[in-house]
């Protein structure tokens, strides 16, 4: 979200809070509802309530079923109730910004949900990495883009990739400890598919190729020099690499590795949206 609205701002100088701040509430109704709807179905297929090699807060789901805090309905419930409400925010940005809106949050909601839902469950099918990069990169950041502007842009493409492929890191590293669950629920991800060890390097892939594509943008000067201020994260990423490289096999010792993911994509996407606005500010 401050990526597409940063990026829509360094472009044309148009942004408002007030959208801004819609678009972002959308987003995590939307996100809430599809995080609870996983736990709901995992719980459902006995994956989570098999999983011992977890690490809290990072894998495993929420585990508020299985500590009996709230019911497998409640959470249901609730799930739907933050589908909802993320529905209703995006249908109030189709009135004020345009139909795309409805185009970019239909795909999200839907992908979201069936993310683990019958029949369609992406993540058992070996697309639950495609789909996290789909709602949690690319879509947030050219619905963020859209609502300033009332158009897109292959800026803000470009600049939803790197943030495409972090998200996606978060993901896939936490597939590590929960891959004996989730192989023995039938979950095939990609972890799954490769194993622990062939996926530290694919894990390794993903988060180069983030970099990449930022030094790439900037040659070709789609971004801005000042957008470089995003490498300052690699350290971050490397931390987590190399920890992934050498335990990938040892749950309880991939903590750190979980942690410096999350933060790499943080702390990458922040840099990089200061990074335009100094170049606008100095422009």
């Amino acid at each position: 979200m401050l990526v597409g609205g940063v990026v829509a701002w360094w472009e044309t100088g148009l942004f408002s809070w007030g959208l801004w701040l819609l678009t972002l509430a959308g987003l995590m109704f939307l996100h809430t509802g599809a995080n609870l709807a996983n736990d709901y179905f995992d719980h459902l297929t006995g994956d989570d309530p098999i999983n011992r090699s977890f690490l809290r807060p990072f894998t495993g789901g929420s585990r508020v079923i299985q500590q009996g805090l709230a019911s497998p309905y409640s959470v249901l419930v609730v799930a739907l109730l933050c589908l909802a409400a993320g529905s209703a925010i995006g249908l109030l940005l189709v009135y004020l910004c345009g139909w795309p809106i409805l185009v970019l949050g239909a795909l999200g909601v839907f992908t979201g949900f069936f993310y683990t839902a019958p029949p369609l469950a992406f993540v058992y099918r070996g697309l639950g990495e495609l789909m996290i990069a789909l709602d949690f990169g690319l879509l947030p950041v050219l619905g963020a883009y859209y609502v300033q502007v009332r158009h897109f842009s292959w800026t803000a493409v470009i600049a939803s990739l790197p943030v495409a492929l972090l998200i996606t890191a978060i993901l896939f590293i936490n597939q590590f400890p929960d891959y004996a669950a989730d192989r023995a629920a039938r979950k095939r991800h990609w972890v799954v598919r490769l194993g622990p060890r062939r996926s530290a390097p694919v894990f390794a892939a993903g988060m180069t190729l983030a970099y990449l594509i930022l030094l790439a943008a900037v040659a070709f000067e789609i971004l801005p020099p000042l957008s470089l201020l995003a490498m300052l994260s690699l350290p971050l990423a490397a931390r987590a690499l190399n920890i992934t490289q050498r335990h990938h096999s040892r749950p309880l010792k991939l903590r750190p590795a979980n942690a410096a993911t999350v933060a790499t994509h943080l702390v990458f996407s922040v840099l990089l949206s200061a990074g335009l606005i100094l170049d606008r500010l100095v422009a």
